[in-house]
This record gives C-alpha cells, sequence and structure tokens, in this order.
C-alpha cells in the first residue's frame, strides 16, 4: 500500500513539472529550463532545510509554536555564526524562498532579490570548511538572462512562473522521510532532457538502472563502505545510487567524484545537498581528471563506479609528464591521444584500494584493438586484475545504440581467471530502447558472483588462456552464442522433396491430358 502511495505521489510530482515545462516552453529550451527548475527547486531545498532544522532544535526545548520563517532578520543574524558552522550556510528569514514567494507578483524586481539571496548563501559559507561546497552553485541559474526575457518584466514574470510551479510540487513533510521527492524531481528533469543533454549539456546521462547495477556489483557483501568515489561523476547520480542501496549511514565517510563541466559540477553538487547529504559527507571537484586529479590526499577508495565519457581525446604521450605518473608509469604505455578509456580504467585501479571492487562502463572497442590499448589490457591481465567482463545490451543508454560492457576490477582476488559473462538478452524493449528490469539485474548479478562456467553465458577462462587471445577480453571470444538457426532433417527435406517432384509430374500429365482434351 505503501509503495502505490509512494507512486501517485512521484506522479504527480512528475506532472507538475511537465506543467512548469508546459508553461516556460519556447522560451527556454530544454537543458536551460532544466538548470532554471532545479536552481528554483534547490532553492526551496536549502529554504526548507534550514528552516525545519532550526524549528526541530526550538520545538524539542519546548517552544512548539516556533517557526524560522516568522522570525525577524535581526534576531536571526545571532544565530549565523552557529548555522554556518553546523549546517554549511545560512539565510536571513526575509530571503527564505516561501517569503519571497509570498511577495513575488508584486516584486518588479524579483530577480534582483533572487540574487541578492544567491549571493548572501554563498557568501555565509566564505572561508568556512563549507566554502568549496557552495561556491558558484548558483551559476546557472542566472536570472538576468535574456533567456528569461528581453525585458525586467519579462523576466520576472517568468520567475514567478517557476516560484509557483516549484511551489506546487508536493515534496512531503521532512518528519515523514520523504526528502527524495527533491531527489526524485531532480532524477526525473535530468532523464526528461537526456536524449538531448550529451548535445547541449556535455552530461553523460547513465539510466536508473545501469546505476544500480554498477553499485551493487561494487558494493556487494558489504553492509557499509568508508568511502566511494566517481572519477567522471557527471551529475552525482552513480554516487548517490550507492545512498539508496547502502542506506542513509551506508557510505560512512563520504562520497568523493570529479568533473571536468562547470554546469555539470554545480548540477552534481546541488544533487549532494538534494539528496540530503551534508556538505562535511561530500567532496565534488572541478577539474580534468586524467591529467589533474583533485583528490590524491582522499585515495585509496573501497567502491568505485563510473560511466567515463566514451573515447574522448586527451593530451595522452603529447605531455612528457604523463608516463611517469604513478596511475599510468605501471602499465608502460598511455592510452591513445585520440581514445582516452583505458586512461580512466589505469586511473580507477591506481585508486582503488586492496581489499576494494570497481565497476566501470567501457566502451567495446578498447576490448579487441591492438597497439597501446592492448599492452595496457595485458598490463590489467598479466597482473589479475580484471575480475570480470559483462556484455551489456545495446541501445541501453541515451545517445548511443551501442552495446556497452561492464569491466569490474579488484586487487585481491581468489583465483586467477577472468569470468566472462553475456548479459546482452538480458533487457526488455521500452519504445526504441531496451530496459534493464529488477530481474534483469538480479541475474547478472547471480550469475556474476557464482562465477561458474553457464551455457550461452558465463565463461570463467584462466589468464594464460586470455594472453593466448592476445589479450583479447571481448566477451563473444569466450562464450559461445547459442545457435538459434532451425535445426533441419536432410532426410525429411529429402522425402518431402520427392513428394513435391511427384506432385508435380502427376499435375503436369493431368495439365497434358486437358490440352489434348480441349485439341480433340
Amino acid at each position: 500500500m505503501a509503495d502505490n502511495k509512494k507512486e501517485q505521489e512521484r506522479a504527480e510530482l512528475h506532472r507538475t513539472i511537465w506543467n512548469i515545462a508546459n508553461d516556460l516552453r519556447g522560451s527556454i529550451d530544454g537543458w536551460d529550463f532544466k538548470q532554471y527548475v532545479l536552481g528554483m527547486l534547490f532553492y526551496r531545498y536549502i529554504s526548507e532545510n534550514l528552516t525545519n532544522y532550526i524549528n526541530q532544535y526550538q520545538w524539542d526545548a519546548g517552544e512548539k509554536d516556533f517557526d524560522y520563517a516568522a522570525f525577524s532578520d535581526k534576531e536571526a543574524k545571532t544565530i549565523k555564526d552557529e548555522m554556518v558552522q553546523e549546517k554549511g550556510f545560512f539565510m536571513l528569514p526575509s530571503q527564505l524562498f516561501c517569503n519571497v514567494l509570498k511577495k513575488a507578483a508584486d516584486d518588479e524586481n524579483l530577480n534582483m532579490t533572487l540574487e541578492k539571496v544567491f549571493k548572501y548563501v554563498e557568501g555565509s559559507a566564505k572561508g568556512t570548511e563549507s566554502e568549496d561546497d557552495f561556491a558558484g552553485l548558483f551559476d546557472d541559474f542566472d536570472v538576468n538572462s535574456n533567456k528569461l526575457g528581453k525585458t525586467v518584466a519579462q523576466k520576472c514574470d517568468k520567475l514567478v512562473k517557476l516560484m509557483n510551479g516549484v511551489a506546487e510540487m508536493k515534496l512531503g513533510s521532512y518528519q515523514d522521510n520523504t526528502i527524495d521527492a527533491f531527489g526524485d524531481a531532480y532524477e526525473f528533469l535530468m532523464s526528461m532532457y537526456a536524449s538531448n543533454a550529451g548535445k547541449s549539456g556535455g552530461e553523460f546521462f547513465t539510466p536508473q538502472e545501469v546505476s544500480e547495477l554498477l553499485v551493487r556489483i561494487a558494493v556487494y557483501g558489504k553492509k557499509n563502505i568508508k568511502k566511494i568515489y566517481d572519477p567522471a561523476s557527471g551529475s552525482g547520480s552513480l554516487l548517490l545510487k550507492a545512498r539508496k542501496i547502502l542506506g542513509p549511514n551506508g557510505v560512512r565517510k563520504g562520497f568523493y567524484g570529479q568533473e571536468v563541466n562547470l554546469t555539470t559540477y554545480n548540477l552534481c553538487r546541488i544533487n549532494m545537498f538534494l539528496h540530503d547529504v551534508d556538505y562535511d559527507k561530500f567532496d565534488i571537484a572541478l577539474g580534468d581528471t586524467l591529467v589533474d586529479p583533485k583528490h590524491w590526499d582522499d585515495e585509496p577508495f573501497e567502491a568505485i563506479v563510473s560511466n567515463p565519457p566514451y573515447s574522448i581525446k586527451w593530451e595522452g604521450d603529447s605531455n612528457a609528464t604523463l608516463i611517469n605518473d604513478p596511475r599510468y608509469a605501471p602499465a608502460g604505455v598511455l592510452a591513445p591521444k585520440s581514445k582516452a578509456d583505458l586512461a580512466f580504467v589505469m586511473h580507477i585501479l591506481n585508486w582503488l584500494s586492496t581489499d576494494g571492487t570497481a565497476a566501470v562502463v567501457c566502451f567495446p572497442g578498447i576490448m579487441y584493438r591492438g597497439g597501446a590499448e592492448q599492452k595496457i589490457r595485458q598490463y590489467l591481465v598479466d597482473n589479475n586484475f580484471v575480475d570480470c567482463i559483462i556484455q551489456l545490451p545495446d541501445n541501453l543508454f541515451f545517445g548511443t545504440t551501442i552495446a556497452t560492457c561492464i569491466m569490474v576490477l579488484k586487487k585481491n582476488k581468489a583465483d586467477n581467471k577472468i569470468l566472462f559473462l553475456d548479459a546482452s538478452k538480458e533487457c526488455v524493449k521500452v519504445t526504441n530502447s531496451n530496459k534493464l528490469t529488477d530481474e534483469n539485474i538480479e541475474n547478472i548479478i547471480g550469475c556474476w558472483a557464482d562465477r561458474k562456467n553457464k551455457k550461452h553465458i558465463a565463461k570463467l577462462v584462466a589468464i594464460d588462456d586470455v594472453a593466448e587471445q592476445d589479450y583479447n577480453l571481448s566477451v563473444s571470444t569466450y562464450v559461445e552464442q547459442k545457435d538459434t538457426r532451425e535445426k533441419v532433417d536432410i532426410d525429411q527435406l529429402n522425402k518431402e522433396l520427392a513428394e513435391i517432384v511427384k506432385r508435380e509430374d502427376e499435375l503436369r500429365k493431368a495439365i497434358d491430358k486437358i490440352i489434348a482434351d480441349l485439341r480433340k
């Protein structure tokens, strides 16, 4: 019953977001629209989160009627330092979403009002431990952009509609622990624009089901972990999936990620807050992981999950220092400049703890190509770091129809073998794409954990045998495909042919007789 109620609430939330989209369509294109809704959603979230935190404290102290939203700014300033220390930021009561909303329709400079609020929030964290987590968070929510309208009046009109729309979202009460409604709204917006995300936003969107599969492999058999890491974190969906699977306290020391795209980096930090991850429990960094990794002081990591961008260009051997980088040096060769895929794999392996597991989505080409990529595979295989290669179905990801793989890496394997798993049939067709169901995910994880040969599905291969295959890691090289061709009984076929010839002969004789009769 609870699940049914949850689904109803979710459907209603999605409808509200869709309505805002329709209301603002035309003036703001899909990707930009998403930034605005997420920005406003985030503004509402931090307002309610802070209000609830302060209210709860006062209620517990016996002041049952206390409401921070009705408090004066002057009185509120006395608790600013204490709140920044505990929550990482501060807002005055007059700046709260609910209070700005009350005056929004009559505020001729609503854009400036909002800009001042956002600057105040960012400023409140300056010089404190949370500064990095709040700096530039609202950069993509440009309230003065011409995308909102040419005149101030047009901009304010759009912002009022946006505030009303976000205010109408039923996000539940914090006491009922339905805080994930914020996260769910975020995920729906992401998937809503995922199809054009790669084009206009530089976003590499991982479908929820694939995220679940990767994370469940990376944390398999563990009730909790210290730290989880994603070197190409995107909007943080993979990291947050670990929180969903292990629970709010399942990741003890925090979520670590790095993202090269500024917009997506901001979204990732916002997403952490929206999923109720406090500023001291995540460390998302901006920059190019391959040449400028930011978490040297935090590695190694017990669980690493990633869907790195496919075959992107990188500096490679044009940067003379990279071959001596401790992450790449062990293989003795760098990934090709035009295909950075195995550079990500080497980085991940280097930062993986000895008892950890990494699950990485890979492009199929890196499994069989020669040259530098073959030498890197040789290093991975000879040192027994490859636990498993899982062939996924095609058409699972937004923006590509290609069938991808998952490479599972471990540093402490119990055997000298690699499991090759063909999961290309584990999916259901939904409109034009394929989707993993819960049953598909269970089947794949079951086969992976079982680590046994299964005809046409799984093959456990000794690393020496992989070496004999020129270090080819393609699943199809080892797992024999089921022969779906129809078996033909030759004797039966000959009998049927003889029957056909006999019938044809009889027909010819009958036709000849009819023609002869007609001639008479």
